[in-house]
């Protein structure tokens, strides 16, 4: 169905929950396709690519980590420029007008705050930022990429197909001579993003969790909630009796339970709720 078939049932309903206010928002990639950013998965929830690497991979292979950031290099110039879309401003808007009380997002872009939105809880992390896995310290992603040009100037100008974490697949390319720098303590450098295989951080899933606690409704926009840190808020919205709505293409974990399911892309959807909701 194309979104400007969109039936006004559910469109109707949806905007009826967001009138009411308090609706905390869980986004995923979906949200972030307008802008340029690819999903990760299909209509059925199966993965349109490799799964992205796992953080034991990462940490314990330096072939790894070179493939990782080489294929980085090139991704984080496509995600690095990604602006917002008209679902990322339509949920700033929504904020503003107190229709909902925050965002917890899976995606790692920052287009929510980009566009203006304030109280964004980044469950996986921020891809801008580069932490130190000795140190701890936190840089700039942009000063890396300004450095691994540099040290890999023969890979700046590949082409290459990008993926929602700053991922990009540059093909079968050997990637064994790629030049890593690690931090000024000497320390591997990873970024500031939660890899699969790894914890997200318990004072960030906390944080998350009281939204959730404080909220009158959940609405997931954008995500077929495959991975559980973002579907432990479905099933916890169940136990608080807190109702749950969906707006997303093709199947979702949470359909069983939504009291409102939209299917349809994000931009469209949520352009046209906060043009009803104005």
């Amino acid at each position: 169905m194309l979104p400007s078939e969109l039936t006004p049932a559910p469109l109707e309903r949806l905007s009826a929950l967001l009138e009411r206010g308090g609706t905390l928002v869980l986004t995923g990639a979906g949200v972030s396709t307008e802008s340029g950013i690819p999903d990760y998965r299909d209509e059925l929830g199966n993965w349109k690519r490799s799964p992205p690497i796992q953080f034991r991979e990462f940490t314990g292979s330096e072939a790894s980590r070179r493939r990782y950031w080489a294929r980085s290099l090139l991704g984080f110039r496509v995600l690095g420029e990604a602006r917002p879309n008209r679902a990322h401003r339509a949920l700033a808007d929504l904020e503003r007008q107190g229709r909902i009380s925050g965002i917890v997002t899976q995606n790692v872009d920052g287009l929510h705050q980009a566009a203006g939105a304030r109280n964004v809880v980044d469950l996986h992390g921020r891809i801008d930022q580069v932490t130190c896995l000795s140190c701890g310290e936190r840089t700039p992603r942009a000063t890396l990429q300004r450095e691994l040009a540099r040290l890999n100037p023969e890979w700046t100008a590949l082409p290459a197909r990008i993926a929602p974490d700053g991922d990009a697949d540059p093909g079968e390319l050997d990637t064994s001579g790629f030049r890593v720098p690690d931090c000024a303590c000497g320390g591997m450098l990873k970024p500031d993003v939660v890899f699969f295989g790894e914890n997200v951080p318990k004072a960030r899933v906390e944080s998350a969790m009281a939204a959730l606690e404080r909220a009158a409704s959940l609405l997931v926009v954008g995500s077929s909630l495959m991975v559980f840190s973002g579907y432990r808020f479905v099933r916890a919205a169940e136990r608080l009796g807190i109702p749950v709505a969906v707006v997303n293409r093709g199947h979702t974990r949470a359909d069983g339970v939504a009291e409102v399911k939209v299917d349809g892309d994000a931009a469209s959807t949520l352009d046209q709720v906060a043009r009803r909701l104005c």
